[in-house]
């Protein structure tokens, strides 16, 4: 099933119904980019990908969610010379707003037909980082932003929206940063969104739904997390 969200309602289908495909996830259309709607979807697993030059919002909330776990982030020999020679600063939450425009235009991506992270994305995650939701990590050399990611804090776990590079490997340090400051602060896992052999290469694996949200908000969190989606209501249009 698809169904379309009803603009004036901030909820979602319940996250275990039947999928369109059940390797994409995609379960939703339509709605909005509102704070309540995106703290939500985040809380019990759904994600947008938003085509803006189409005007069309997609939730996704996948069944095998593809994470790494902090305390098993891989660092390669080649990542760990890189990272001991020093050449790079990294930092926390200092340039949000640089980091998601690098993300949406690094290697023109914010040309392709499909391209997501347009104005409408930037403005929204903006505002969660402002609450404290989205956050940024930023690598710097000789004083100069080289490479970075950002995406969305929930529960024990951050849940990674993009990540660029100006250089190479740049994103990678950040991930591995990323991973090293969850492991100090009591962080759980980074979902991907998306499986690639890279992120594989890097730790990354397959968990399912159930463990998921059980990891990122404790003991019985499955049930309750359910409970703040609301299930069919008739506002919805299943296709």
């Amino acid at each position: 099933m698809l169904f379309e969200l009803d603009k004036n309602i901030i909820a979602f289908p319940h996250p275990e119904l039947p999928l369109l495909d059940e390797n994409d996830g995609l379960m939703a259309v339509g709605g909005d980019l509102s704070i309540e709607r995106l703290l939500l979807a985040y809380d019990i697993g759904y994600f947008p990908w938003y085509a803006f030059r189409f005007k069309d919002i997609q939730w996704y909330c996948p069944r095998q969610r593809f994470v790494i776990f902090a305390s098993e982030i891989h660092v390669s020999h080649s990542m760990r010379t890189l990272i001991n020679k020093h050449m790079h600063r990294v930092t926390f939450n200092t340039a949000f707003d640089r980091v998601i425009r690098a993300c949406a235009t690094v290697d023109a991506r914010d040309q392709e037909l499909g391209a997501w992270l347009g104005d409408d994305i930037v403005e929204a995650y903006t505002e969660l980082h402002r609450l404290g939701r989205a956050r940024s990590v930023e690598v710097w050399r000789d004083g100069n932003l080289v490479g970075g990611l950002y995406g969305v804090a929930t529960g024990t776990g951050f849940v990674g929206e993009s990540m660029f590079s100006f250089e190479p490997n740049t994103s990678k340090l950040a991930l591995i940063a990323l991973a090293r400051k969850m492991q100090e602060q009591g962080g759980s896992l980074i979902d991907c969104q998306i499986g690639t052999e890279h992120l594989q290469s890097m730790g990354a694996r397959y968990i399912d739904y159930k463990q998921y949200i059980t990891t990122l908000h404790g003991p019985g969190a499955y049930h309750t997390w359910q409970d703040r989606a609301i299930l069919m209501p008739d506002s919805y249009n299943a296709q």
